[in-house]
């Protein structure tokens, strides 16, 4: 069994790579391949933080994992990351765990290579303008990811603290050598953008419908509970919605679940899942105006994809610790 690290996460599983992964793994949902139940969480009797878990099994590539995290929003701004806990990937043939890895990076970066898959098929071919809202490292992994899949001529950050969204824009040209306006008023951060990624943690909306200008592709990331949302009434309402899961969507999603408790849309705005657009079992974008939405809760089965090919390569390369859990009978 392989025990895998963050900075080894990084190095095993490139945002191009990744981006193939999610495609795949996506289809293969969408043709009835894959076993999902809705995560179960586990709040703090005082709700201060949670345990999650998220199990999964992939027909293609076959493979069959958990992800098991914690989520303590209270983190932010301290050195602990707000989720931490690991993926644990088994052979889906005997059972035999086969690795265990960092969650925290296997999150930042499927999350993002998701929304980079949904940009590549939902987006105008010519977008280029790219608002991302919030400055930590969703932020930053999907930078990475909206450069792999559409060319890019100009990128604001906006973030409820102006010094994060500076310090973001340093920190990108670093990283990624592309140069980051930080806007310190969200409506000007979006205005005329035609590709938007929202990756905050706000329980109340930061993105307006208002705001959004048309032929613009959004992807809402940073809510993934039922009470709370980063875009308004609006903005939902106003948007061709498609999403990573119905079933996930309609539990857990805030952004959601708001607007059809007040009424304004109903169960059939959802247009599709994204596997059926990737698998040609529906339309993605039908109008250049037309504004499209994908909401990303994260799903298990990216999780496990992900760890499928981090543990390939893994072995590969000879990256990662070795060690025996057990598991095999003796004299076998």
């Amino acid at each position: 069994m392989l025990i895998i690290t963050d900075k080894q996460v990084e190095q095993l599983l490139p945002m191009g790579e990744c981006i193939e992964m999610m495609s795949d793994a996506l289809k293969t949902l969408a043709r009835g391949g894959a076993v999902l139940p809705l995560r179960q969480i586990m709040w703090l009797p005082d709700k201060s933080g949670a345990l999650g878990a998220m199990p999964s099994y992939l027909e293609e590539p076959a493979s069959l994992g958990i992800k098991v995290i914690t989520v303590f929003q209270k983190n932010l701004g301290t050195k602990y990351d707000s989720h931490q806990g690991a993926v644990l990937l088994f052979d889906a043939e005997h059972g035999v765990l086969q690795a265990v890895i960092d969650a925290s990076s296997v999150t930042a970066i499927r999350t993002a290579a998701v929304s980079g898959v949904a940009t590549r098929a939902l987006a105008r071919a010519e977008a280029g303008d790219l608002c991302l809202m919030g400055s930590g490292a969703q932020a930053m992994t999907h930078l990475e990811a909206m450069q792999s899949v559409r060319t890019l001529r100009r990128v604001r950050v906006w973030s409820r603290s102006f010094e994060n969204a500076k310090a973001f824009a340093t920190k990108a040209f670093a990283k990624h050598g592309i140069e980051v306006e930080a806007i310190d008023s969200a409506r000007e951060a979006v205005r005329d953008a035609d590709i938007i990624c929202t990756t905050t943690s706000s329980r109340e909306p930061v993105l307006l419908g208002a705001w959004i200008a048309q032929g613009a592709h959004i992807n809402a990331v940073g809510s993934s509970v039922p009470a709370a949302r980063e875009l308004d009434t609006a903005a939902v309402v106003n948007a061709s919605l498609f999403v990573d899961r119905r079933e996930s969507t309609v539990n857990e999603a805030g952004d959601y679940l708001f607007p059809m408790h007040e009424g304004a849309i109903d169960a059939s705005h959802i247009r599709a899942e994204l596997g059926e657009v990737l698998s040609g079992a529906h339309d993605g974008r039908s109008t250049g105006s037309e504004i499209t939405l994908f909401k990303s809760l994260g799903i298990a089965i990216e999780d496990l994809a992900s760890a499928h090919l981090i543990h390939r390569k893994a072995v590969e390369l000879g990256v990662g610790t070795s060690i025996e859990l057990g598991g095999l009978r003796d004299g076998h």
